[in-house]
């Protein structure tokens, strides 16, 4: 199998609306795959149409080697998906819970406490087992949802918007519990809008408006869409300040970071002409991929990004 993940302008249309446009790619085993975008991008629906549970309008996809459209039950007894809105049992212990996946996932009484133990092992959850999940923190909750979702050791697992509304801490430890999953060699696809995920992701899928403006590592995004330098200026009224900014002719671009303004310079020549021409100290930063984000939404906007 050479891609855990094929798609060919795969696309999803709500009546008038449509939530995937021609989506095209391939994720090869083993990858942590981040797709990135705003609410109403299109990410959740993607997922949804390779975990078999929405059905396309147009286009193909293969997951694990099989047609989503006429093998979709083999698709979904080989992944694991979990939600922000995962379904666990808060009345029940963290043990109960596995052992109720375990039993949807028709795991063999023979090997389910072993699962349990693995799973328990995984999410960091050994002296928890016997806690009632209500009482547990919502960084707890979903390691264990994690670890209900992949109990059965699938090969592909989808994790749609997981680190919603629990902490910064929690989120990086959930990170890496996903990266060990990698390791070990399942695929792991990941719906986020935390620039720190998606900087850990092997490779991130921009998507707006349904359409996938850019597909590659980290690395390769900001080499590729960020040419020339990238400095950043503190000002009390940014607000006010990026239109003179903007005007200048040696700024490509501009973006207000918080209390910030981060410019695209065409090299670090003109660095001197900023600072005088804005009358404040610009310091040259490395690009993030929140500048890569700004950057291919502007040029969506101004129809500069191919399709």
């Amino acid at each position: 199998m050479d891609y855990a993940i094929s798609t060919h302008e795969l696309t999803k249309v709500f009546g008038d609306f449509t939530a995937v446009d021609r989506l095209s790619l391939q994720i090869r085993p083993g990858e942590v795959c981040g797709f990135l975008g705003a609410n109403g991008a299109g990410k959740s629906t993607a997922i949804r149409m390779l975990c078999g549970i929405l059905q396309p309008t147009s286009g193909t996809a293969e997951v694990l080697g099989y047609d989503i459209m006429r093998q979709t039950e083999r698709v979904k007894s080989r992944i694991g998906y979990m939600s922000q809105k995962f379904s666990l049992y808060e009345d029940l212990t963290v043990l109960d819970n596995l052992d109720f996946y375990a039993g949807i996932y028709s795991i063999p009484r023979r090997e389910r406490n072993a699962r349990i133990t693995e799973m328990l092992d995984m999410a960091g959850l050994g002296n928890r087992g016997k806690v009632l999940v209500a009482e547990l923190s919502v960084g707890w909750k979903q390691r264990l949802a994690l670890g209900c979702a992949i109990i059965s050791r699938p090969a592909l697992v989808f994790l749609d918007e997981p680190t919603s509304g629990v902490s910064p801490i929690s989120r990086r430890q959930f990170f890496d519990v996903i990266q060990e999953l990698a390791n070990r060699g399942t695929t792991v696809i990941v719906t986020t809008h935390f620039m720190d995920e998606a900087e850990r992701c092997d490779r991130i899928a921009f998507m707006s408006e349904g359409k996938l403006l850019a597909f590659d590592s980290p690395d390769n995004l900001k080499r590729h869409f960020i040419k020339g330098q990238m400095v950043e200026i503190s000002v009390p009224n940014p607000m006010q300040m990026i239109k003179e900014i903007e005007a200048l002719p040696i700024v490509q671009e501009a973006s207000i970071f918080g209390s910030h303004i981060h410019v695209l310079l065409s090299g670090a020549e003109d660095l001197a002409l900023l600072n005088e021409a804005a009358g404040v100290e610009a310091r040259p930063i490395l690009p993030t991929l929140e500048d890569v984000f700004v950057t291919l939404a502007k040029r969506r906007e101004q129809g500069g990004v191919s399709e």
